[in-house]
């Protein structure tokens, strides 16, 4: 049986930097023997002191749903496409039209930029004007963005640092994918492999159901997306309680699942290529939306009864209990 801390293969513990360190290395040196991963293994350190708070300019992550689990799965999950995509391309590369191939450095430039995709979540140490990470959901991609184009020339990648200001952006939902100003087939398609990451990691977790309730509800309401204006002054609420928004996952599913296939061109295809034929990212989100839809029958939450690990250090504060919209 999967356990909750593991990742889809339930054999890499997402809640350990250094095992997803090393995994996304051997993927890295699978492709790219003898090519130094400095910029990654750079990466992977400053990211942890980030999250736990060893750091002069920044408090401890203390958002409970985008904490350093999901940065680091979302970061396993891209660097499996990019392996999924590099492996699919040389067995194709017969055929006219070939996709390109993608370079050591676009690896770490891929690896680097899921690490810090939630960056923005972070608080400077001389935040007075917000009390949780969260306050940061409609700001963050940009935050990120800003830290990502300084971050990347300081660890070797500084031919890629505009780039990946803007890679980041695919993450986001302020923007098209097919809008967003990137130039060149192979970083656009690392982008669309950067936001497919983001979303089948997540959608993937064992936990999902029971993150979304408990801690993506709460974030929602602090960051303003459990409701929203309308023409003439009138509030719309969108997600009236975790429960609530639990029970509009199916209908969220099925609008991701679009995005994954229209905006970012079926990305997700590559896992099928990592995991030498079956998808077990898909084959574990379409278990997560089985359940929520029987779930959404039911009278009450009350099957939704799995524990997920707890990331946060001790000391930070967690969002109010029983945080809803009022």
């Amino acid at each position: 049986m999967r356990r909750n801390e593991y990742d889809v293969s339930n054999k890499i513990r997402t809640t350990d930097l250094h095992l997803v360190a090393g995994e996304v290395s051997r993927l890295y040196h699978g492709l790219y023997n003898g090519t130094s991963s400095a910029a990654i293994e750079r990466a992977f350190e400053d990211l942890g002191r980030l999250y736990v708070g060893d750091h002069p300019e920044y408090l401890p992550c203390d958002t409970e749903y985008h904490d350093i689990q999901h940065v680091l799965d979302v970061t396993l999950a891209m660097a499996r496409l990019m392996d999924g995509y590099e492996r699919s391309r040389k067995v194709t590369r017969s055929r006219v039209g070939d996709s390109p191939a993608l370079p050591a450095a676009c690896f770490s430039l891929g690896v680097v930029t899921a690490l810090f995709h939630d960056f923005g979540y972070l608080r400077k140490r001389g935040d007075r004007r917000h009390r949780y990470g969260a306050e940061y959901t409609m700001t963050h991609v940009t935050r990120g963005s800003k830290h990502l184009r300084h971050y990347l020339p300081r660890i070797g990648l500084k031919r890629y640092a505009n780039a990946g200001a803007i890679l980041v952006h695919y993450t986001g939902y302020e923007r098209r994918a097919e809008a967003i100003p990137l130039n060149g087939t192979l970083l656009r398609r690392v982008g669309h492999m950067l936001g497919t990451a983001d979303i089948i990691a997540q959608m993937a977790d064992r936990c999902y159901l029971e993150k979304c309730r408990d801690r993506l509800y709460p974030e929602f309401v602090l960051g303003g997306l459990a409701r929203r204006k309308l023409a003439g002054g009138k509030t719309q609420i969108l997600f009236s309680s975790g429960e609530d928004l639990v029970r509009k996952t199916p209908a969220f599913y099925l609008n991701a699942f679009k995005r994954l296939d229209l905006q970012l061109a079926r990305a997700y295809e590559y896992a099928g290529s990592h995991f030498k034929g079956q998808n077990l990212y898909l084959e574990e989100m379409q278990k997560n939306v089985r359940y929520a839809r029987a779930v959404a029958d039911a009278p009450s939450m009350q099957a939704l009864r799995r524990a997920p690990p707890s990331t946060l250090n001790e000391g930070v504060e967690p969002y109010p209990k029983g945080l809803m919209i009022r």
